[in-house]
């Protein structure tokens, strides 16, 4: 099973090493899709925890035993198709291969189950057509 989550650090226990943690201790493995993290502040890490249920609902629980926050992210990509021109620049950032132009039209074209939501084709939007769903 694959869960999405953000997960909120207080600065004591940036330093700890989470994602190895997990792996040794639940067998649960954790796909890093975004950092924001800095020594000796918070930081925010959204993931994707994947397991077997009952590891991952265990290292959750770990995880808020170690005063770490998590959230469920359930936000999606949007794209404003009256906005967007389709320059495809938000296709030369993207990880996944999600944004492409299509090679006949030359129109973007977003695959939505291959996003992985990294946020990354958001700033590349020069007429802000693409955002989260938050």
């Amino acid at each position: 099973m694959k869960k999405r989550v953000t997960l909120t650090f207080p600065r004591r226990i940036v330093q700890m090493p989470i994602t190895y943690r997990l792996a040794t201790e639940f067998n649960v493995a954790a796909n890093i899709i975004r950092a924001q993290i800095t020594p000796n502040q918070s930081g925010k890490l959204v993931v994707e925890l994947s397991g077997d249920i009952d590891a991952l609902e265990a290292a959750i629980d770990w995880m808020g035993a170690q005063d770490i926050s998590v959230s469920l992210t359930t936000a999606e990509i949007v794209i404003d198709r009256d906005r967007c021109v389709d320059c495809g620049l938000c296709t030369g950032v993207c990880p996944t291969g999600a944004l492409r132009l299509d090679p006949k039209t030359f129109q973007l074209q977003f695959d939505r189950p291959r996003c992985s939501v990294c946020e990354q084709c958001i700033p590349a939007c020069p007429v802000q057509a693409i955002a989260t769903n938050l």
